[in-house]
């Protein structure tokens, strides 16, 4: 067994794929220094968007606020309320489809229709919180322009409007009701409020939201007066950046790393997105393997059988690590009665995988220790984690808390809890509608 992982081991370090030729407090640095470049707005590959959105204001106790939540392809709405002992609590909920999903829309249409989803609680609250999980330019006013959709939206007159005021002239116009005071934010964000509004009375230091899903984001607590391009800003308080961490290009990389961006559908974007999140992973740890089937690791006729694998998704590269002798799995198949090879892709799979645990955990840890807080033990600061990658993956967590005990608590000595949040961005996009 040893010499098998020595071989897997040599073949990733040969090609710049492996685990420990990473340093991550230099990775850090460099994801910092990004950091530190996006908010003073020179070139970085950290978007670094102020979202004007803070955190320090009261959350008030029985109070109902209508809550909307626009991503992929639903669009969901309710009214939360959060009760004197701090419980949220949500009603009024449906499910419709995103306007825009099936055919191409107008722009009076996209926001008519979202206006109809809300006709009959509109007047449940004067503010709406409304997570807008699409790339979006925040204003000081809360308002959110969008940028762009992804191809399953089509609403292309919608692209370059503000989302706030367009949905209010929509609801004026179709309802008796005066215009709302609207608040924009997108799932990221959300996901960090969420952390406020379920603590169970714990004292955090400050919040972290972060997403690893089928992509990823993270969003963190910045002092106003380091958020040098966004004029105008009250250096005394503090407000949440959205990072876009998805798009750190600073990363180490290797180059089956590289050719595998070149081959993508978005070549030189969201690099750092690609060697971690769920829509990459599966493809990623294929064409790694085919590169080591290639160059001979494997027996001729087990590489044979790799090398004819099409595909692989995320969850065949979790569930081959949960149970790599099922023959219900694409690479368990291909591997049948080859033990040696059999461990050799397991080591291999499973080095990717502490890979992209290391680099999740330098993410955060840069997050954590440019907010500046989090220095007690007794005040952690409280990441709130969403996403089926970060939860679901077959030894991903376990191997991102190793590292983050061992880089950001053992060395940086910066405390965290991570948490999890049942419905987080209607529960998020509820406190930004209520406290902002």
């Amino acid at each position: 067994m040893d010499q098998i992982k020595a071989r897997i081991e040599s073949f990733l370090s040969k090609h710049g794929m492996f685990h420990a030729d990473i340093c991550i407090e230099k990775t850090c640095e460099l994801f910092l220094d990004e950091m530190g470049k996006g908010l003073t707005g020179v070139k970085s590959s950290l978007a670094m968007l102020p979202t004007y959105i803070e955190t320090e204001r009261e959350l008030p106790r029985n109070k109902p606020v209508i809550v909307m939540d626009a991503g992929g392809t639903n669009f969901r709405v309710g009214t939360v309320c959060f009760k004197d002992q701090g419980d949220p609590e949500i009603a009024d909920f449906r499910v419709f489809p995103m306007p825009g999903i099936k055919k191409e829309v107008s722009r009076q249409h996209f926001f008519g229709t979202m206006a109809g989803y809300v006709a009959d609680i509109i007047g449940r609250s004067e503010s709406v919180g409304f997570c807008f999980s699409y790339p979006i330019e925040m204003s000081p006013n809360k308002d959110g322009r969008v940028l762009y959709f992804s191809k399953e939206i089509k609403a292309p007159e919608v692209e370059g409007t503000m989302i706030g005021e367009g949905l209010n002239a929509a609801i004026v116009e179709s309802t008796s009701s005066d215009a709302k005071r609207m608040v924009l934010l997108n799932d990221t964000v959300a996901t960090l409020l969420a952390g406020r509004g379920t603590s169970d009375g714990r004292n955090y230091d400050s919040y972290i939201g972060f997403i690893l899903g089928t992509g990823t984001n993270t969003a963190y607590i910045e002092a106003n007066r380091n958020i040098a391009k966004a004029k105008g800003l009250d250096a005394a308080r503090s407000q949440i950046v959205n990072v876009e961490s998805g798009g750190f290009g600073k990363a180490p990389r290797g180059d089956i790393d590289e050719q595998f961006n070149a081959a993508s559908a978005n070549p030189g974007i969201n690099t750092f997105e690609k060697m971690i999140s769920g829509a990459y992973l599966g493809p990623l740890c294929l064409a790694t393997i085919r590169r080591a089937a290639e160059e001979g690791l494997f027996a001729k006729s087990v590489a044979k059988k790799l090398l004819a694998i099409n595909e692989t998704t995320t969850k065949d590269i979790s569930e081959f690590l949960s149970r790599p002798e099922s023959g219900d799995n694409v690479l368990g198949k291909a591997l049948a009665g080859a033990d040696g090879d059999l461990t050799a892709v397991y080591y291999l799979v499973d080095a990717l995988i502490e890979r992209a645990a290391k680099l999740t955990a330098t993410n955060l840890s840069s997050a954590a220790v440019k907010s500046g807080k989090g220095r007690n033990p007794c005040r952690p600061v409280c990441i709130v984690a969403e996403g089926t990658t970060f939860y679901h993956l077959k030894g991903l967590r376990p191997k991102v808390e190793y590292y983050l005990k061992q880089y950001l608590v053992n060395q940086k000595n910066v405390y965290y809890e991570i948490v999890s949040v049942d419905n987080a961005t209607l529960i998020g996009a509820a406190i930004a509608g209520l406290t902002n």
